[in-house]
């Protein structure tokens, strides 16, 4: 018997809690009447276009736009945190090669915790200082991973480039021409925030048992590796890989949909007509197509997204696109859900900060719908 179908649950149930408010923020509105979302108060598709992402995390931590000032000061905070002490840097030396890259990274955001003086403080001075520790060090902490998984030299951070442009340098071995390292920069302010997702409802539930923030983002990481969630980008590009060619797309979507499976990257919880965050990608994502001089998956998704138009009106979401963009732009598909991690980074760590601003235990009821009135039976006269 589904949920759907047990007499007596009370009107307004919603299995996922769909549609339930869950809370008041000031950092972002996700409109799905609008299909919009915006991060508080500015167009979430214009910050992308023209900001930065150490702007937009600025933001979202102190609340407004930073002026040219106090952005070099960010930055210059930041780029001094981006180096892991010798503990962390160890520790992910022992992990076996085959380690999943956000298991280590959870690990590791719980090492983080071990290292700072001020671990157990929730006050909003001490919670920003570990918003930027967090959000410094995990595009480290990734790359490294990475790094050590194939058994290349780890790359340490570079102070002279972008937050953008420095990941991508670490991890692919090389600095990144300015438009590649322009258009990831616009695919992390993306990624930023979005509400009650999810991860960040995970890592509100931990920060309002006035846990720690490494606690709260480790329980957000966690929740972020299901495919259902930041996993889906993964699972987007690996599905575009085994169609393989733009023939093959028609025949293997009807293929998929007879036999009733899910096509990943496709629909969206919120938005019921397009996800904002979607357009922007696909342009970037085309643009990275021709740097690189291969348009087939590109194609192909074109293609599969107008399929699915045709077949069941569901609209690609900003994973697909997004997969599609970081397959382009050379990135290894197993970072791409710690990559959605390092971009959200901000967006939790602002949730945190607001929920130990006026917390409350978020502490949920369920209805029972078990059995009732049995009677204990000793275990010699069980059948």
């Amino acid at each position: 018997m589904s949920v759907q179908t047990i007499p007596g649950l009370p009107e307004g149930y919603k299995p996922g809690l769909e549609g339930i408010i869950a809370g008041v923020s000031e950092l972002s509105e996700v409109n799905p009447d609008q299909d919009a979302l915006a991060y508080r108060g500015y167009q979430a598709h214009e910050l992308a276009e023209k900001a930065t992402y150490t702007e937009v995390a600025y933001l979202l931590l102190y609340g407004k736009l930073p002026t040219r000032k106090e952005l070099s000061v960010f930055e210059e905070r930041l780029s001094a945190e981006r180096t892991l002490s010798k503990s962390v840097s160890e520790f992910f030396k022992q992990l076996p090669k085959n380690s999943n890259p956000m298991v280590a990274l959870r690990l590791a955001i719980s090492l983080l915790y071990m290292d700072d003086p001020n671990r157990d403080k929730n006050d909003e001075a001490s919670n920003v200082d570990k918003a930027i520790h967090l959000i410094a060090k995990s595009p480290t902490l990734i790359a490294m991973h990475y790094r050590l998984s194939q058994n290349l030299p780890i790359l340490p951070p570079n102070p002279k480039l972008s937050h953008a442009a420095n990941f991508l340098h670490m991890v692919i071995g090389k600095e990144p021409d300015p438009q590649t390292a322009r258009a990831f920069n616009s695919t992390m302010i993306l990624y930023a925030e979005h509400g009650y997702n999810a991860s960040t409802f995970a890592a509100l539930v931990t920060a309002s048992t006035l846990s720690d923030m490494y606690s709260a983002v480790a329980s957000a990481i966690g929740t972020l590796k299901g495919p259902l969630h930041g996993g889906a980008n993964e699972k987007s590009i690996e599905m575009l890989l085994k169609i393989g060619d733009v023939k093959n797309v028609i025949p293997w979507l009807k293929d998929t949909l007879a036999r009733k499976e899910k096509v990943m990257g496709f629909g969206h919880r919120i938005y019921k007509k397009q996800d904002s965050r979607a357009p922007l990608v696909k342009k970037l994502a085309e643009e990275a197509a021709k740097r690189v001089g291969d348009e087939k998956i590109f194609r192909m998704s074109c293609l599969l997204e107008e399929e699915m138009m045709k077949e069941k009106k569901l609209f690609p979401n900003v994973d697909f696109h997004g997969a599609v963009f970081y397959y382009l732009s050379g990135l290894p598909v197993d970072i791409y859900t710690p990559i959605f991690a390092m971009s959200r980074m901000a967006g939790w760590a602002a949730h945190v900060i607001e929920q130990h601003k006026t917390n409350r235990l978020i502490r949920p009821q369920c209805l029972y719908t078990g059995a009732k009135g049995l009677q204990y039976i000793p275990i010699e006269d069980r059948q």
